[in-house]
C-alpha cells in the first residue's frame, strides 16, 4: 500500500512506526519484525518508481494491511514532515555506507548529517512522536579499536575526518548532531541510539551490504592473504530486535553498543572453509604477523583512500568493548558469530553472490 505525499494528516496511533530507508539491509528486518508484532509501518524509500528495490517488503506477512511506503529524500528539508505526522515512533536507519567514495562530504557526511537532522526536525514539529531510535554505529565510538581500553557507550570517535575513515566520520558527526539537536530544542520525544559493529546475516531484500561483502571478497580471492584484522560481529536479526526493544522499553536511554563475538580474519576464513570446502580462492598465506602487517600497511597507500585509511587504522588491532548495557537494560541476546556467518554464506550462495 502507498500513500501520496499530498496526504498531510494521519491518524495518531501508538501502533504506527516510521522506518526510514525501509528497503535497506537492517531496515528490512526491522520492518518484518514490526509487522510480525502487529504494528502499522510507514516506510520511506528513495524512489517508488523502482519497485524492484522494495518489492520484498510488499511480500512480507501483514504488509497488505499494515505497510505504507512513501518516497522521501534524506537531504530535502521538510521531506519527512508528512511521513512522521501521526506516528508514535520513528526508526531512522537510512544512511550511506561505503569506505571509499568520490566526494566524502557530498556522498557520506551530508546525507548522514542532513538526513538525521531533517528527520529530527520533522519529529519536533509533529505532536505525535514519542521516541526516535537512531541507527548509529561503532564507527561513532571509535575508528581505531584495540589496546587495553575497553570501549563503552561513553567513548566517542574523535579521530576520523574527511580524509581519515570518512565513513566513520559521517556516522560520528550524524550522531553528535542528533544529540546536540536534542539538547537545543523543546520536543515531545526522546532519542535512543543503537551502535552496532559489523552487521552480518541473511538479507531479506536485494540491497547490498558492505559488511557481508567481506565474505564475498574473501571467497573470490580479493585478499592477498590472511590479514591481521579482527572484527566485532552482530547478526542483523539481533540488531533489528535491539531496535524494537529500544523502542518499546520505557526506561531505554542514551546509546547502546550492539555487538557480540570478536573474530579474527583467520577465524572467519576457517568458518568459510567449512561452509565452502570446494572454494580454492580463500586466502591461506599468513600475513597476520608483524612483518605481514608492515607490508600490508605499505601497500595500503596504493588503495583507494577510504580502504587505505581503514587498513592503517585497523591492522593489528583487536577491538575490546562492553556490550553489557544493551543486554542488561534491553534484554538483547546475540547469536554466535559463527552461526551468523554460516547463515550469511547460505544466503549469499542462494542469491548467486557466492559459489558453493
Amino acid at each position: 500500500m502507498w500513500f501520496s505525499m499530498t496526504d498531510t494528516r494521519h491518524e495518531t496511533t501508538d501502533d504506527t512506526v516510521v522506518v526510514t530507508g525501509a528497503a535497506g539491509f537492517i531496515a528490512s528486518h526491522l520492518v518484518r519484525q514490526l509487522l510480525e508484532a502487529g504494528y502499522v509501518v510507514r516506510g520511506t524509500v528513495r524512489n517508488l518508481a523502482r519497485r524492484e528495490g522494495y518489492a520484498h517488503l510488499l511480500a512480507l506477512p501483514g504488509a497488505d494491511a499494515r505497510l505504507e511506503l512513501v518516497e522521501a529524500d534524506l537531504t530535502t528539508a521538510g521531506a519527512f514532515d508528512a511521513v512522521v505526522d501521526g506516528a508514535a515512533f520513528v526508526m531512522h536507519t537510512a544512511s550511506p555506507y561505503a569506505l571509499s567514495v568520490a566526494d566524502p562530504q557530498r556522498d557520506l557526511v551530508d546525507p548522514a548529517v542532513k538526513g538525521t537532522l531533517n528527520v529530527l526536525e520533522a519529529c519536533a514539529r509533529a505532536s505525535s512522536v514519542r521516541r526516535v531510535v537512531l541507527t548509529s554505529s561503532m564507527a561513532a565510538i571509535t575508528d581505531e579499536p584495540g589496546g587495553d581500553h575497553v570501549l563503552t557507550e561513553a567513548d566517542w570517535n574523535d579521530k576520523s575526518s574527511l580524509s581519515r575513515n570518512p565513513y566513520y566520520f559521517s556516522k560520528a558527526e550524524a550522531e553528535r548532531e542528533a544529540w546536540a539537536f536534542m539538547r537545543s530544542v523543546d520536543r515531545g520525544f526522546d532519542l535512543v541510539v543503537v551502535n552496532p559493529f559489523l552487521v552480518i546475516g541473511p538479507a531479506i531484500g536485494p540491497a547490498s551490504n558492505e559488511s557481508t561483502q567481506v565474505f564475498v571478497d574473501l571467497q573470490q580471492g580479493g585478499y592477498p592473504g590472511i590479514l591481521d584484522l579482527t572484527w566485532g560481529f552482530v547478526d542483523v536479526r539481533d540488531v533489528a530486535d535491539a531496535h524494537v526493544r529500544a523502542m518499546i522499553t520505557p526506561a531505554a536511554s542514551g546509546r547502546y553498543i550492539c555487538a557480540g563475538d570478536v573474530l579474527s580474519m583467520r577465524q572467519v576464513v576457517a568458518v568459510l572453509r567449512e561452509c565452502l570446502p570446494n572454494s580454492g580462492k580463500l586466502p591461506s598465506r599468513g600475513l597476520d604477523n608483524s612483518l605481514g602487517t608492515r607490508v600490508v600497511k605499505l601497500a595500503s597507500y596504493t588503495q583507494p583512500s577510504g580502504a587505505g585509511t581503514y587498513l592503517r587504522t585497523h591492522l593489528g588491532r583487536v577491538p575490546r568493548y562492553d556490550a553489557s548495557k544493551i543486554q542488561r537494560e534491553l534484554g538483547v541476546t546475540f547469536r554466535p558469530a559463527t552461526d551468523s556467518i554460516r547463515d550469511t554464506v547460505d544466503d549469499l550462495v542462494a542469491r548467486g553472490r557466492m559459489a558453493d
